[in-house]
Order: structure tokens, then sequence, then C-alpha cells
């Protein structure tokens, strides 16, 4: 199909795309594991005969986040269409967002697995897109796949990266785990969070490591009574410990409670991995009961679908 027969088919189309929080690290599991949460952005992306984009954003971004070509989800779905050799067309997009930005829920990695998903939804029947390839085409966007693959996928997600590129392994997780976000007013820049870690590690601090995240995976599909045990970590979160220290405050409160909390992704939100809704509640009553800077607990589900794409019918000007 040539570009001009592949613009004149693409106009008046329009997808609807819901993609899922995420949640990074959970703990050991340093640039390895995630898990995606039940709170969502949503997008419509509609073709239209003027050139250029425009976007508009209701909720978390508002006034905040470009509204032209230079959006990240603009950016993702022209780089989905250059990737298949597909011109870009005009686009208007809609966003409702809810996932808040700079707290470590992978909001940045939602953005782009919105762009690529309404992409995939645009461009069906002209090319087809698998998921080995939307994981490839979102990670390299995102840097690493450990937010972006449970954002596609849903649920529990190992990502690894080969010679072939980015790879990743969806589990289902326990039905008694119970996540709880603690969600704070600060925010915390991913690139700050990174470049705190060190060079190298001790040995004896990675084997720690190996050791816990084969007991998170355990724990979380199988035995969520050993996830306080699971998710400590000796890699990453004290190290980061000074750029966030009522994280790290809330962190040490929950746990010496026998709860199993954790930096969320990079921070400064706080994951609770409770093993069953009853200690979850303990938790939600101990970050309200919290002086100083407010926390905003959410109390989640873990989403199992991951992104979604919807088209709707083409509209008939005649």
């Amino acid at each position: 199909m040539s570009a001009l027969g592949s613009l004149e088919c693409l106009t008046g189309r329009s997808v609807t795309v819901r993609v899922p929080a995420t949640t990074a690290n959970l703990g050991p599991g340093f640039d390895t594991l995630g898990l995606a949460l039940s709170l969502y952005d949503e997008l419509t992306v509609t073709v239209r005969d003027a050139p250029g984009a425009t976007v508009e954003v209701i909720g978390v971004g508002a006034g905040e986040v470009a509204t032209d070509e230079t959006n990240l989800v603009v950016t993702a779905i022209r780089y989905t269409f250059t990737a298949y050799s597909q011109p870009l067309p005009g686009l208007d997009l809609a966003a409702r967002n809810h996932i808040p930005h700079g707290r470590g829920l992978g909001s940045s990695g939602a953005a782009i697995v919105s762009g690529i998903m309404a992409a995939k939804g645009l461009l069906e029947g002209i090319v087809h897109i698998d998921s080995n390839a939307l994981l490839a085409l979102a990670t390299a966007l995102e840097g690493h796949p450990d937010n972006v693959a449970p954002a596609l996928f849903g649920g529990l997600t190992i990502a690894w990266t080969t010679d072939a590129g980015p790879q990743h392994k969806k589990l289902i997780v326990h039905r008694g785990v119970s996540p709880l976000i603690a969600v704070p007013e600060s925010t915390m820049s991913t690139e700050l969070a990174r470049s705190l870690r060190p060079a190298s590690v001790p040995h004896e601090d990675a084997i720690f490591n190996v050791s816990r995240s084969a007991l998170l995976i355990a724990a979380l599909i199988q035995s969520p009574e050993l996830l306080l045990a699971a998710t400590e970590d000796k890699l990453h979160q004290s190290y980061r410990a000074a750029a966030m220290p009522e994280t790290e405050s809330l962190i040490l409160e929950l746990r010496s409670h026998g709860l199993p909390a954790v930096v969320s992704g990079a921070g400064p939100s706080i994951l609770v991995l409770c093993s069953d809704p009853a200690q979850r509640l303990v938790a939600a009553s101990l970050i309200a009961a919290r002086r100083g800077s407010p926390w905003q607990p959410l109390l989640l589900a873990v989403d199992f679908k991951g992104a979604t794409v919807t088209a709707h019918p083409v509209e008939n000007s005649a």
C-alpha cells in the first residue's frame, strides 16, 4: 500500500487505549520485576485530514504536559509509524490521566505504551505488530523493560534483555496479595534516582538480592506469607534513601509492623505488598495516622489484562 493510500484509509479512524499504572523493582528485583496495578490512563486518538497533532489532557498533567507534537504519547505514535515505514497522519488526542507523574508509578512508561498501542490500533489491517514488537518498541523509547512489560501485558512480569531484544514472562499473582500504594505530595526524578546508585556493589549484597528475588517470585505467586522477607533489598533502596527521607522513614515504620513496604519504582511512592486485605487495612491505618507530610493511600488490585485498544466505527460524512 502506498503512503498516500495509507493516509487516505486512516482518515477518520479512532481508537481508545487503556493502560495500567505499574510499580517496578518490588524491592529486590531491580530493573527486572514489575507489577501492573488497577489505576489507569485512558487515551482516545482520532485521525484527521489536517497535519500535525493536538492533545487535550484531562486530570493528571493538565496544564503541565505538552499539548502539541512534542507530547510523549505523540512521540511514541510517531516512532511506531516510522518503524513500520508508515507516514504519520494528522492526529487529535484526548487523554484522561489518573496515574500520578514523577511518583514511581510508571507514568512515562504508560504514556509510551499508550502511544504504541494507539498506533497498533490505527494501523490494524495495514501492518501487524505482535507482542514481541510492542515490547521492543516500548523498551527502545523507555530505555529498560521493567515498567513497560507489565503496562503492556498486565500481571507480574519478569523482564530481561538478550541479543534478540527485550523479553518477558508474565505470571499470575496469588489472589491473596493486596497491593497498597502510598503516594506523597513530592515528586522524584527517575534520572536523579538512578544516578544515586553505586557503580558496583559488594558480592555478598548481590547474592543477597539474588536469593530475595527468587523468594519474591515464590511469595507473589504461591506463598504471600513470605513477602516481608522476600522484599528485602541491598542493591538500590538504601543508596536513594537520603534523597527521599520521608519515604525511607515511612518504609521503616511499616516494616517494623511486619508490613512488606518498599520503594515503588524510582520513588518517592511506597508499595506495600500485603499478604491479605486485612493486613492492607492495617497498613492504610498506619499511613493515615502518620504526622507531617500527607500520604494518599491507594488500595489497588493487580491488573491482569495490561494495555487494551478498542477501535471505534468510522463515521461517514455523507
